[in-house]
This record gives structure tokens, C-alpha cells and sequence, in this order.
């Protein structure tokens, strides 16, 4: 069921959807201007089929706009930039005064500037779509999918897996990990079948864990992209409450890795040099004995929460003890991590290896003490 708060035309964003925002934002200013810049794409196409009215409120009362505006601003601002470029974006709610209040605060079209505003069921809205992508030829797509609960439709997915474009899926674990134990109502057991693709008794089991969810949803991504051969990126960035309730993860899917690498590095800067904005209550900096048989000292690591150090402790396992290896070679395997960014912050993990490890950095390449020297 729906939170009554997303029954508001104007709602209250909460810390945590204020930086999903700020995500959105950022990756589709740097994406569009990526694509832009590129002669053989003619365009791009902006999608958000649960857009609600672009308008809420913050704790304090202020006013505070939403993805859809946010998106469109920087868009029309690059259609500007490239006047030979076409730029169309798609709105859609299923409620009446929440698209008017949008349309109301959208900035004006331009000759290469269009929207397609629409009232219905989101997942119809995309399954129309669907049937005009292979006639989209060089215009290049980005699709936020984003609903309240953990309502996923992969059949109106599903054709977009198959074309060169972005998908950013808002997978809600709040809603599961909460509820899943409790629920009665066949509509809702339904729901929760449909999003994991697997019977409700099978799922009970699951109760809060987070991580079982997770996997079931990645699981179903890897399906859709159907040829084995065909590389496909997933990278996911967790979004906690106040409380640090996970509330639900961002997760970016494409086929191009220049795509993965910039949603990564975006989510780094936007969560302050972080995979998330966890409150870890400093516990990354405390130092323990390591009981697992290694006997070194160690400091904690949070996978819902890593830092600039993990990254480095990756890095040295990785090359533990190697000599005069090219910066590069770390800079690609970073390019295939699924959450750690190979752009962005290259100069804050060369100098917390110096500093932690002991490397010795040169020009172009980097030598790597052993651990069991340090």
C-alpha cells in the first residue's frame, strides 16, 4: 500500500529523497552533456513514468523541487547548448492534480526542447513506449523507474534492457524487509511475487534480509539482458533515513560502461566522498586486531557505507607486494567495480595508499609494499 504522504499532491521530501534528487540530477547533467558532444547521437530521450508533481516540502516547510523539475531545467538549459540536438522528455502520474502542478512548473519548451505529459498507470504508460524504441534510431534514452513501494512491472522493463539506454531503478527494500511477514492481503502477496519472481511462500523465509532482496532483483536484471556475451553494467548505491533505516538503493543498469563509471563517481560526490550517507558514527577510523588469521590491524568496513579507505585496502590486496604496476591497470579494474569509482578520486586513493600502505607512487606507475613487511 502506499504511504498517505505519497497521496499528497505536494509531499514532504525527506533527507533521503532530497539526495536521491541530487543523484538524478547530477549523473543526467554530465550524461546528457557526454551524449551531446557525441556527432553520431542526434538526441536524447528523458523518461519518468511515476513522476508525482515535481513539488514538495522539506521538514522545515520550504519548498523543494523534485526530479522531473530539476531534470528539465538542466535539459532545456543543454538544448540550448546544442540547438541541433533533439531533446524530448516524458512525464507521467496516474493523478490529475499532481501532473497539473507539474506542467505548471516545467520550463517552457523550445523548438528542440519537447515534452509528452500523460495521466495513467506508469507501467502502461511504458509498455506503449516500448513499442517505439526500435524506431528511435540514434537517440539515446534515460528511464527512471521509480515507485513508492516495491511494485516492480519487469514486463514494462523489459524492452528497454534490450536498447542502447540508462535505467535507474528505485528498488524499495523499506517495503518488503517491514511488511513481508505480515501480509494477509492476496493483492499484496501478489505484488511482492511479481517484483521478485518467485512464489510468496518462498519469500517469507526471506524476512528482513536486505541482502536476499537485493540479490533476487539483481538476479532478474541479469536475465533480461538476455545475450550472455553482451556486457552489462549494474551498480547500486544504498539510501538510509535519518535513523539509518535502509530505506531503498538506486540501481543503475546499462550497457555502457562510460555510463557506469559516471553514475558511480556521481554517487561518490553527491554522499561527500562515500558510497552512502550511513551514519557510521566514525567506527570507519577505529582500528581492531583482525581474528580471521591474519592477525593485522584493521579498521571496519561497512558494505553499506564504503570509503575512500576500502578502496585502497582493495587496491593493496589486489597488488599486495607488486612492483612499478601502470596506474592505469588499478584505474581499469576500479572501471568494472560495481561501487567503487574509477574517476573522480584518484588523487585521494594514491595518497591514502601512500599514507596506510606505503606505496610508492610515481609518474605512471605505482609500486606496492607486502603486507607482511609493513
Amino acid at each position: 500500500m502506499a504511504s498517505q504522504n505519497n497521496d499528497e499532491i505536494i509531499s514532504i521530501a525527506k533527507p533521503h529523497t532530497i539526495k536521491k534528487f541530487e543523484l538524478i540530477e547530477s549523473y543526467v547533467k554530465t550524461w546528457a552533456q557526454k551524449l551531446l558532444q557525441n556527432k553520431f547521437c542526434e538526441g536524447i530521450i528523458y523518461i519518468d513514468c511515476m513522476s508525482n508533481s515535481g513539488i514538495y516540502e522539506d521538514a522545515q516547510g520550504n519548498r523543494v523541487f523534485g526530479s522531473p523539475i530539476r531534470v528539465a531545467n538542466i535539459l532545456r538549459d543543454a538544448a540550448g547548448q546544442y540547438p541541433s540536438k533533439k531533446i524530448y522528455l516524458y512525464f507521467n502520474d496516474n493523478s490529475p492534480e499532481k501532473i497539473a502542478l507539474l506542467k505548471e512548473n516545467l520550463p517552457s519548451e523550445k523548438s528542440n526542447f519537447r515534452y509528452c505529459i500523460t495521466c495513467k498507470d506508469g507501467n502502461v504508460r511504458l509498455k506503449e513506449m516500448s513499442a517505439k524504441l526500435d524506431s528511435c534510431h540514434n537517440l539515446h534514452f534515460f528511464l527512471l523507474y521509480d515507485p513508492y513501494v516495491a511494485a516492480i512491472d519487469w514486463d514494462a522493463l523489459a524492452p528497454f534492457f534490450q536498447h542502447w539506454g540508462e535505467i535507474l531503478i528505485n528498488h524499495m527494500l523499506h517495503d518488503p524487509v517491514r511488511a513481508i511477514t505480515s501480509v494477509t492481503r492476496p493483492e499484496t502477496k501478489q505484488k511482492y511475487e511479481n517484483t521478485y519472481w518467485a512464489e510468496f511462500g518462498d519469500l517469507v523465509p526471506l524476512g528482513s534480509d536486505k541482502k536476499a532482496y537485493e540479490e533476487r532483483v539483481f538476479e532478474i536484471i541479469a536475465s533480461l539482458k538476455k545475450s550472455p556475451t553482451r556486457d552489462y553494467y549494474v551498480s547500486s548505491f544504498p539510501f538510509f533515513s535519518t535513523t539509518n533505516f535502509l530505506m531503498y538503493d538506486l540501481i543503475h543498469c546499462t550497457s555502457n560502461v562510460e555510463g557506469f563509471k559516471l553514475y558511480k563517481s556521481t554517487a561518490w560526490k553527491v554522499f561527500g566522498g562515500k558510497s552512502s550517507a550511513k551514519n557510521t558514527h566514525g567506527r570507519e577510523n577505529l582500528y581492531s586486531l583482525d581474528l580471521s588469521g591474519s592477525g593485522e590491524i584493521v579498521t571496519e568496513t561497512d558494505e553499506y557505507c564504503y570509503y575512500i579507505k576500502d578502496i585502497a585496502d582493495y587496491l593493496q590486496d589486489t597488488f599486495d607486494g607488486m612492483a612499478d604496476i601502470p596506474l592505469d591497470t588499478l584505474w581499469s579494474l576500479l572501471d568494472e567495480h560495481p561501487i567503487f569509482p574509477s574517476d573522480g578520486f584518484r588523487r585521494e586513493i594514491k595518497e591514502e595508499l601512500k599514507r596506510t600502505y606505503g606505496a610508492r607512487i610515481g609518474r605512471s606507475t605505482i609500486t606496492f609494499q607486502s603486507r607482511s613487511q609493513q
